[in-house]
Order: C-alpha cells, then structure tokens, then sequence
C-alpha cells in the first residue's frame, strides 16, 4: 500500500531550504533569548508549528542545529552589518565610524537588552564544546578578517596612516565593540553603549592620514 504524504511533508519536499530556514531563525531566537543550554527544542518547533520529523530532517540533534545557528544565521548578522557595507565603501573608516555610531539601530534594540549574539555563545559554550567554540572563533575571524581588508583599502588610498597596522586595529575593534555591548546588555541601557563608541569614534578619527 502506498502511504500519501502529508501536507508538511509535501511543503518540505517542495522547499526545503524555507523549512530550514524557519527551524533556524526560531533557534536563533531561542538560543539568543536563552542561552544554547536553556533552549528546548520543543519551543522551537512550538514557534515555527512543525513537527519533530521536520526538525530533524534537517538537524540530527540540538547539537548539530545550535552549530547551525552559529554558522548560518549569527555569521550571516554580522555579514550583513559589517561585510556588506565594507566592501562597497569609497572610505571604509567612516563606514566602520558610521556602523559603530548606528549600532543600535544596525543589529536592533535587542542588543541592549541581550547583548551579542556571538559573545554570548561564546562565554556559555566555548569552554563547554570544542565544536562550539571552533565555529564561533571562525566567524571572529571572519570579522576580522572583513575590517582588516576594508582599513588596509583606506590605508592604500591614503585615507589611513601608512603606520597603521590594520589587523591590530580590526582585533581592537571587535573586542571594544563586544565589551561594549556586554556593558550595556549588564546595565540594560544604551547610554554605556553611547558612551563607549564615542570613545572607540574617537580612536578611529585618530587614524586618519
């Protein structure tokens, strides 16, 4: 006898990279809200209205989904505030100044009052989970990795000193940045943030050719 679809299953069938995708932006929302250890998988499925099967034919296990988070959707946040605009800026500095200085508003309020996605992983699980940790040092490095190519581009052109060393600069920015945030999200205001990029501004001006 032949056993008919479901409806779920046909739509999986049809589209499976939009059921993913759904798994692993209601993930992300629970691991950020949560902690990778507090969330439960069935409020995940309980936000997306999918079953268990559809879950995991996609993800084998919680593991392999919070893996994904990392890799897919945080990597993909801090791509599209940093990587996107650097690559496309005449003069990267003041795109940097400009992200740092429109925070809030780039990666949404919920930083304020959650903090960094990626920094909170990392203080939860990198002591915890080699494979956590390895994926979560790659997208730093990849963050890094995207303001150290756009400030070298603005040293080329003569718009940064030729002393700077950009790699140092790149480090420094996303460690100020994350301890910034994590200031805020402790006190559950944005005046620290204010406070702290204006400082971290001041510092990049500094650059300047």
């Amino acid at each position: 006898m032949v056993r008919l679809m479901s409806t779920e299953e046909r739509h999986r069938t049809r589209n499976p990279d939009a059921t993913r995708r759904r798994i692993l932006e209601s993930a992300y929302q629970e691991v950020y809200r949560h902690g990778y250890q507090g969330t439960r998988l069935d409020d995940v499925l309980k936000a997306t209205g999918l079953t268990k099967g559809a879950l995991y034919h996609h993800f084998p296990n919680k593991q392999a989904l919070g893996y994904a988070v990392v890799e897919d959707v945080i990597r993909g946040i801090i791509s599209d505030i940093w990587r996107k605009p650097l690559e496309q800026a005449e003069d990267p500095l003041s795109s940097i100044i400009h992200t740092i200085r429109h925070m809030d508003r780039l990666a949404g309020d919920q930083i304020t009052t959650l903090g960094c996605p990626l920094n909170n992983l990392a203080q939860e699980m990198s002591p915890l989970d080699e494979g956590f940790r390895r994926r979560i040092d790659a997208v730093y490095q990849d963050w890094r990795a995207w303001l150290a190519r756009a400030l070298e581009r603005g040293r080329a052109r003569g718009r940064i000193r030729a002393d700077v060393d950009c790699e140092q600069v790149a480090t420094f920015i996303v460690a100020a940045l994350t301890g910034c945030i994590g200031i805020a999200k402790n006190a559950q205001s944005k005046e620290p943030l204010n406070h702290c990029g204006a400082g971290l501004i001041s510092y990049l001006e500094s650059l300047r050719a």
